[in-house]
């Protein structure tokens, strides 16, 4: 059982890199939640074998002692196993996380950028959007040409300065 439960991990530890998915943090949830059972389902097998083993029973003898010594020392070695498998896992979970993490900050990078484009734009677009009549850029033959020569120039001039950033 342990050795499918490592396999799992090993599994998930190679695609998450690759491909990570709201299904790879539902499957590290699946697979804490079994090595919690396994845990609670050795960890008394431990204390009962060490009970055993020290205490001064007529029932166990010295070859059944020598015995019972290995299945403690399997018992330990599980028990191990298990802490390391959810060492990996949280881990893992961490690695998931910070990779959703890393790709939500590329989304809102490239958001920001947008909005950043057109927010003055917009300004622009919004103070000759107003019904005022004496404004006078707007009995200019050229005016719609100015302002779109302007809204492109600012546009250009933000994608400059970004790339110049290094932030495009």
């Amino acid at each position: 059982m342990l050795e499918k439960l490592g396999e799992r991990l090993e599994s998930l530890e190679e695609n998450i890199d690759e491909t990570a998915h709201a299904g790879m943090l539902e499957e590290i949830h699946a697979i804490r939640r079994e090595l919690i059972y396994l845990r609670k389902q050795v960890w008394p097998l431990r204390e009962v074998v060490a009970h055993l083993l020290k205490g001064d029973t007529p029932f166990i003898g010295e070859a059944t002692g020598m015995f019972l010594r290995d299945v403690y020392d399997h018992t330990i070695q599980v028990i191990d196993t298990i802490e390391s498998f959810r060492d990996t896992l949280s881990s893992l979970q961490d690695l998931y996380l910070s990779i959703i993490s890393n790709r939500m900050n590329e989304v809102m990078k490239v958001l920001t950028i947008i909005a950043t484009i057109f927010i003055p734009i917009t300004f622009i677009a919004g103070v000759y959007g107003m019904n005022f009549a004496h404004m006078p850029e707007l009995t200019w033959r050229w005016g719609y040409l100015a302002f779109w020569l302007a809204v492109i120039a600012m546009a250009v001039s933000l994608v400059l300065f970004f790339k110049h950033k290094k932030w495009l």
